[in-house]
């Protein structure tokens, strides 16, 4: 799917089918439409849609109406109406459209370029079953063109550079995990850097245990695949201090010897999301060469039982040289994570943002819609949930305070793991934060917000359009 920018006027485009936006409550200005609605009795409801054949005054094939329900068109309301759009199109097999610009609340050309690419990009998104190679046949829709009355042209890339970031933080989601391997994430990387000349480092596991790093160790020693922990550098900014995005990659997680509930336990192939969406938005800033420095840090491990695994209450010493009491093998994520946090005081960061389907906890206390941010730094909270609001990936900002923190007492170490039921997103970023000392920091809980399960199961891409917008926003 290609996409185009046109300055001619959508009923005078030739091609398959042209766009036609109706508001709920306002007769459409032009007549021969209205007629149509009217003999079709069709009700422009948000998200409704109604294909049409040769209509006068068109020079196209077809003409697809989409209902915008009542004015004034929310953002939220604008991408419902383009999901359905995209879905109409798929049903009725369009292969070139010209979408027309439409009045959005709080939203200006720009937001309209790269969210109408963004949404009909990732729309198109399909779902690979492992061993099936896609056709060409299959792929239907391919052109879209979207009117602008300026050079919109750098923005809708941007928007098709986000969605190509999420289609990447999908398929490494949906892989199962007998392929997505810490040395697949790392191959992965690799070629990452090499199509968009990158500096790229893997630490083996004899690295990490030179510097210390006994807290990832400990995980990954459980598991037959080897950890690793990946650094990958872009650099478009000269002398300036690099934004850093952090992103948990366990790429399957039992719970260890504190083994999960088997109902469910197949999902936790997710469990590396962060190091996909990480790796996904550095594709995005990459394939949109801004000018900036970002690195991507990936601690990646598998989390299994066995003999040589960690045990409740084993002690180990992180690179920090702070000790920990594990108290419970499934709190993993946050022993991989500190030991990285730890690592990015290399690149003396302007901030660290660090993502990881990290609790459950998170989605009893938001859902499936916000995912949760914590920060030491409320101008970096800010900025993070400014660039949700835009992007429509929004956060929603949860405390860090030092009463939290207290919950993570050790008697036999300078802290738990854990810190009992309650406040378990909290309990577990105020763990991390002991690591995030040095800098700007925030901890981004995507574990409601990563992936669907049912009958929609799959990844999301989320949080791509919200770490993307967050690093457009400091150019």
């Amino acid at each position: 799917m290609e996409f185009f920018v046109t300055h001619q006027a959508v009923d005078h485009y030739s091609g398959d089918c042209s766009v036609a936006f109706v508001l709920k409550g306002k007769s459409n200005e032009n007549r021969i439409i209205q007629n149509y609605l009217d003999l079709h009795r069709f009700e422009p409801k948000l998200a409704s849609t109604l294909m049409l054949g040769k209509v006068e005054g068109y020079k196209s094939k077809r003409v697809l109406v989409v209902g915008l329900g009542e004015s004034p068109l929310s953002q939220k309301n604008y991408i419902k109406a383009l999901k359905s759009l995209s879905s109409a199109m798929s049903v009725s097999k369009v292969k070139n459209v010209v979408i027309p610009s439409i009045e959005v609340e709080d939203a200006d050309e720009a937001w309209l370029q790269i969210t109408t690419a963004r949404v009909l990009k990732n729309e198109s998104y399909k779902v690979k079953k492992v061993g099936v190679k896609e056709e060409i046949s299959d792929i239907v829709l391919e052109a879209v063109n979207i009117y602008s009355q300026n050079n919109g042209a750098s923005e809708i890339q941007k928007g098709v550079a986000i969605a190509n970031g999420m289609a990447l933080t999908r398929e490494l989601g949906d892989l199962p995990p007998n392929i997505c391997t810490p040395t697949y994430i790392a191959e992965t990387a690799k070629s990452l850097a090499e199509t968009y000349n990158l500096e790229c480092e893997i630490l083996e596991e004899s690295d990490m245990e030179s510097l210390g790093m006994n807290s990832l160790l400990s995980v990954s020693k459980g598991s037959i695949e080897p950890g690793k922990l990946i650094s990958l550098s872009y650099s478009n900014a000269g002398n300036e201090a690099p934004i850093v995005l952090v992103g948990k990659g366990v790429t399957f997680d039992s719970g260890g010897i504190s083994l999960k509930p088997g109902q469910g336990m197949d999902e936790m192939k997710y469990d590396m999301c962060g190091a996909a969406s990480v790796l996904g938005a550095m594709s995005a800033i990459a394939e949109m060469n801004l000018k900036v420095n970002l690195t991507v840090v990936v601690p990646t491990v598998e989390n299994m039982p066995a003999h040589n695994a960690s045990k409740p209450g084993d002690v180990v010493k992180s690179m920090s040289g702070q000790t920990i009491e594990i108290l419970n093998t499934d709190a993993e994520g946050r022993l991989i994570l500190c030991d990285a946090l730890t690592y990015c005081e290399k690149f003396k960061p302007k901030a660290v943002i660090d993502i990881a389907t990290l609790t459950g906890a998170v989605i009893i206390a938001l859902g499936k819609h916000h995912s949760g941010v914590m920060s030491n730094d409320q101008k970096l909270a800010d900025a993070l949930k400014s660039s949700g609001l835009s992007s429509l990936d929004t956060v929603w900002q949860l405390p860090l305070d030092e009463e939290y923190d207290d919950l993570l007492k050790s008697n036999f170490a300078d802290m738990a793991n854990i810190g009992g039921r309650e406040a378990g997103t909290v309990t577990a970023a105020c763990f991390l934060a002991r690591y995030a000392k040095n800098y700007s920091w925030a901890h981004i809980d995507i574990a409601g917000t990563a992936w669907l399960g049912g009958s929609k199961k799959g990844a999301t891409g989320r949080p791509v359009p919200l770490l993307t917008q967050y690093i457009m926003d400091q150019v």
